[in-house]
């Protein structure tokens, strides 16, 4: 009979792409089969928003003592909940004190849920004086402590396994009816080579840099990131548009080839392939790094590319650049993919069914 669900969760509503993709676009599902759902952030918008400023050092520390007294608050009105579920923390920083709390002191099952290797270093610059305080050693107690761990992909599964047998693998999705609706027209006049991601994942594009020098000097083309702060890279080719939520899916919608690029290292290996998911669901051919889940989202040729070397990125997006058509035949049949394998419409009851 459908009760409570509390999401425990770090970040503001609608803010972080893990939350929107891994669970907030299931709860109106969630309510139209009676549920009653509330979601509660660690960190407010206005602590959210300065985080990542230079800087506000006083006006940071405010905001997370402030975020811990409305966990300890919230504490006392976990009895009430049928259900809890926490999205890969209860506090963005310290050890898993919550966790323990919820598990050992009020005896309450949570459903643990993660989209990366957060048991690994991984920091922003803004913050990196900071980053041990964030305690990555605690993923591991709050998978064991956790009734059921849902993950994102096998690798982060296999980790998890190591602590709790009960594990799910849950790709992150695409609402592909009311979110990645549209498709991108392949044949615009200028093709737009386009990445989007935040600062702190934009290092990736730093080898790619000059793959995209020497098509310059044969194809007119445009190299257009979407992020949080301007790369500032030196292409003629490049533009850069500010992310905003708002825009989002008509900004992405511009981009005729979508270019996810990796290095081949753990924390990698546990990424969810977003970025190409993404791209795909808008009919935008998608060219990844094998690296992790992305060689088992694309087919290399069929639904998208995967590219290790300069050489094979620059021939690859050579081919692309060159032929309209098979941008749009692959495009469309990476949109397929993402129907079929990641969207909401194909794992909307598995996803129903972790809180019967």
């Amino acid at each position: 009979m459908p009760g409570t669900i509390f999401f425990l969760v770090p970040y503001p509503y609608g803010e972080a792409p893990s939350q929107r993709f891994r669970f907030e676009q299931y709860i109106e599902d969630l309510r139209s089969k009676g549920y009653h759902v509330e979601v509660h952030p660690f960190y407010d918008y206005k602590t959210w928003r300065t985080l990542y400023s230079q800087g506000n050092t006083f006006k940071k520390a405010w905001g997370i003592i402030r975020s811990f007294g409305r966990r300890f608050v919230l504490l006392f009105k976990l009895r009430k909940a049928n259900h809890i579920f926490i999205h890969r923390e209860m506090a963005h920083i310290g050890p898993p004190i919550l966790e323990w709390f919820v598990a050992k002191v009020l005896r309450r099952k949570y459903i643990y849920d993660f989209d990366d290797a957060i048991w690994l270093p991984n920091y922003s610059e803004t913050n990196a004086k900071f980053h041990r305080l964030k305690a990555y050693w605690k993923v591991k107690y709050c998978i064991k402590w956790a009734d059921k761990v849902t993950a994102g992909n096998e690798y982060l599964a296999s980790y998890a396994r190591q602590f709790n047998p009960n594990v799910q693998i849950i790709p992150t999705t695409i609402d592909t009816e009311n979110h990645h609706n549209v498709r991108t027209d392949h044949q615009r006049e200028k093709a737009i080579i386009g990445w989007t991601g935040t600062h702190t994942t934009s290092q990736y594009l730093d080898d790619i840099i000059p793959v995209l020098k020497k098509l310059e000097e044969k194809h007119d083309f445009i190299f257009r990131v979407i992020s949080n702060e301007d790369p500032k890279f030196d292409l003629k080719s490049f533009e850069f548009v500010k992310w905003a939520k708002e825009t989002e899916i008509a900004d992405l919608q511009q981009f005729t080839i979508g270019i996810m690029p990796l290095r081949h290292d753990i924390w990698s290996e546990g990424k969810c392939g977003f970025k190409g998911l993404q791209y795909m669901s808008l009919g935008i051919v998608a060219v990844m790094s094998p690296v992790g889940v992305n060689t088992s989202i694309v087919h290399d040729g069929i639904n998208g590319y995967l590219a290790q070397t300069p050489e094979e990125w620059e021939s690859c997006l050579m081919s692309l650049l060159e032929d309209g058509e098979l941008r749009k035949q692959i495009g469309e049949a990476g949109r397929l993919t993402i129907e079929e394998r990641y969207s909401v419409n194909a794992y909307r009851e598995h996803y129903l069914l972790l809180f019967h």
